[in-house]
C-alpha cells in the first residue's frame, strides 16, 4: 500500500538530516530503480510562508520524479521540524550542502541539478558556487532583494510576465546581463496560479531529466 501523498512507483522518505545547527527536516521521493539524478528543490521565503509543501516546488519535485529523477525537498531553518532560525540565505546554503552530500552517500555516481523558487532561488545560486550540478534552474528568482553573484552559463531562468513580487524587467535585466536561457510563462505571477502545467513543461524542458 502506497502512503498517503506517494504516486504509484514513488518510494517517499521523510527524514531529519544532521546539520550545523541541529536537523533539517527532508523529504526525498525516489522513482525507483531506474534513478537519472538527483534534484534539490529550494523553498520560498521562510518568514512568508514557504516550506517545503509549497505548491512550485512539489510541482518541481514530482515533473523530476516522472522523468526519473530522485527529488530532495528539505524545510530551511526554523520551518516545519528543521531546527534554526532564518539566516538571510548564509545558512541555509550551508544546510544543504549538508543535506546533498548526506543524501548523495546513498546514491553514489549520479549527478545533481539544483532548482529555487523566489528566496530558494537565491540560496541555490551561492550552493552551486560549492556543489557541482549539471544544471542550476532559477524560478522567479528575488533579484531585487538579494544581491545575487554571477551563475554558470548554462543556469535557466523561469518566471511569469505577471509577476507581482519581483518585477519581470528586473529578472529579464538579470538574466540578459548574463546572456542566460530565459523561459517566459505568460499570464503567470509570482506564485504561478494557475499556470502549474505551464511551469512543469517548462522546467522539464531546462532540466537535464
Amino acid at each position: 500500500m502506497k502512503r498517503p501523498g506517494e504516486a504509484a512507483g514513488i518510494k517517499r522518505y521523510k527524514l531529519r538530516i544532521p546539520v550545523s545547527v541541529g536537523k533539517l527536516e527532508t523529504v526525498i521521493d525516489d522513482p525507483g530503480t531506474e534513478r537519472r539524478g538527483l534534484l534539490l528543490v529550494a523553498h520560498p521565503h521562510p518568514l512568508h510562508g514557504g516550506s517545503l509543501d509549497n505548491k512550485v516546488v512539489t510541482t518541481l519535485a514530482k515533473a523530476a520524479n516522472e522523468a526519473g529523477w530522485i527529488s530532495v525537498r528539505p524545510n530551511f531553518r526554523g520551518v516545519g521540524m528543521s531546527d534554526g532560525e532564518f539566516d538571510a540565505g548564509v545558512g541555509e546554503a550551508e544546510d544543504l550542502l549538508t543535506v546533498a552530500r548526506f543524501v548523495e552517500a546513498s546514491y553514489p555516481g549520479l549527478p545533481w541539478a539544483l532548482a529555487g523558487f523566489s528566496f530558494g532561488a537565491f540560496v541555490q545560486h551561492r550552493l552551486r558556487q560549492v556543489l557541482d550540478a549539471r544544471r542550476l534552474i532559477l524560478v522567479a528568482p528575488a533579484v531585487t532583494m538579494y544581491a545575487f553573484d554571477p551563475v554558470p552559463s548554462d543556469t535557466v531562468v523561469i518566471f511569469g510576465d505577471a509577476d507581482e513580487v519581483i518585477p519581470p524587467e528586473a529578472i529579464r535585466l538579470w538574466a540578459g546581463q548574463q546572456q542566460l536561457v530565459v523561459k517566459t510563462i505568460p499570464g503567470a505571477g509570482h506564485f504561478f496560479h494557475g499556470k502549474l502545467k505551464e511551469l512543469k513543461q517548462a522546467f522539464l524542458e531546462s532540466c537535464p531529466c
